[in-house]
């Protein structure tokens, strides 16, 4: 698996004529290698693929790292670099330019003065973007968790608990269940407050007659899940309804026309267009989706703004919204993957109407 990614990582480097790549992120750092420790840093050219790290890794990298050289770096990084760009020839080197900061380039432009740097955008993240078989089938399982959740949530819901009552129980159920971590922090966002889009946990009370949105995922074998789900605690309004339904069009409209070759423009058309219809364009103002997997937001997006285009084996969120200040507000995400003729879920929990008496 490692293997496929870094002969796909050299095929770009050769379009993008990089000589080498200094890879710095965590994530692909893991990605490429396998490699789960805490600090480490590849070097990738177009025969040779070496992971420095630290004494702590010396046991670790190489059983995780098969495809790479293990060398276990000097105090200062880059004196360790400096020697195997020298063995190599390596005059220029590519370096990721969204996960160095300008002291550390700084530090690696004086210790690597007869080296030219060249800043790379998004090159390890560009093949990310495509997911490969493995990697989908871990996200179901995460999806598949997130999906459990929900269903467990919804037994415990009430008014009178607390909305941090409510993310501990979901947070708490998500560990138990084999999940390393969340996602991200979870969002419960309860009456007015679910207005808010990342109305994160508080102590305010849950009552009855109001929204309570949930936003949450599962960190799971090293890939995450995102679901939103909205739901009524006791007797609903004409309103709540209104907004709901609105919202569950617009995300039904847009899971059913995706499809590869689409922009990430086009696709968050597809939710954006029924909400503006209904009069509620001034309160969805974010994006329709982003791409997920190693991390919770990345390439690619479903914007106004974006003009990716959409292949199978991709992975977003579907996720519009309607927020209106003082009463509240509804978001419904899924996770799918983009398949050859459109896409498919990966989580499955109900958007029914859902009241809780």
């Amino acid at each position: 698996m490692e293997q496929a990614r870094l002969s796909r990582l050299r095929a770009l480097m050769r379009e993008k004529n990089l000589e080498a790549l200094f890879v710095t992120g965590a994530h692909n750092r893991q990605y490429l290698s396998g490699f789960t420790g805490s600090s480490g840093y590849l070097l990738i050219t177009a025969q040779k693929a070496f992971l420095l790290t630290d004494f702590r890794y010396m046991s670790q990298a190489p059983a995780q790292a098969k495809h790479f050289e293990v060398v276990e770096h000097q105090p200062k990084v880059t004196a360790t670099l400096k020697e195997l760009l020298e063995q190599s020839g390596i005059k220029e080197l590519g370096f990721e330019q969204q996960h160095v900061s300008y002291a550390s380039y700084v530090s690696y432009a004086a210790d690597l003065a007869d080296i030219k740097l060249v800043p790379t955008d998004a090159v390890v993240e560009q093949l990310r973007m495509v997911k490969d078989e493995s990697e989908i089938a871990v996200m179901r399982e995460a999806a598949e968790l997130a999906d459990r959740t929900f269903a467990h949530l919804l037994t415990t819901l009430k008014p009178g608990i607390t909305e941090n009552d409510v993310a501990l129980t979901i947070e708490f159920f998500m560990r138990q269940n084999g999940a390393a971590s969340v996602s991200f922090e979870t969002i419960v966002a309860s009456g007015e407050r679910s207005a808010l889009p990342h109305g994160k946990a508080s102590d305010r009370v849950l009552q009855s007659g109001e929204f309570v949105k949930f936003d949450f995922g599962a960190y799971y074998k090293g890939y995450c899940s995102d679901i939103t789900r909205t739901v009524v605690l006791g007797k609903p309004t004409d309103k709540h309804r209104q907004i709901y339904d609105i919202v569950l069009e617009a995300q039904l409209n847009a899971l059913e026309h995706m499809k590869p070759g689409m922009t990430g423009k086009e696709a968050d058309a597809l939710t954006r267009d029924v909400i503006k219809r209904y009069g509620f364009g001034d309160y969805f103002g974010h994006s329709t989706g982003h791409g997920l997997g190693m991390e919770v937001h990345e390439a690619p997006r479903l914007s106004v703004l974006s003009e990716t285009v959409l292949v199978p084996g991709m992975t977003v969120t579907v996720e519009p919204g309607i927020y209106l200040p003082g009463f509240g507000g509804v978001r419904i995400e899924d996770d799918v993957v983009v398949t050859n003729t459109g896409v498919q879920r990966l989580t499955q929990s109900t958007k029914d109407f859902i009241i809780i008496d």
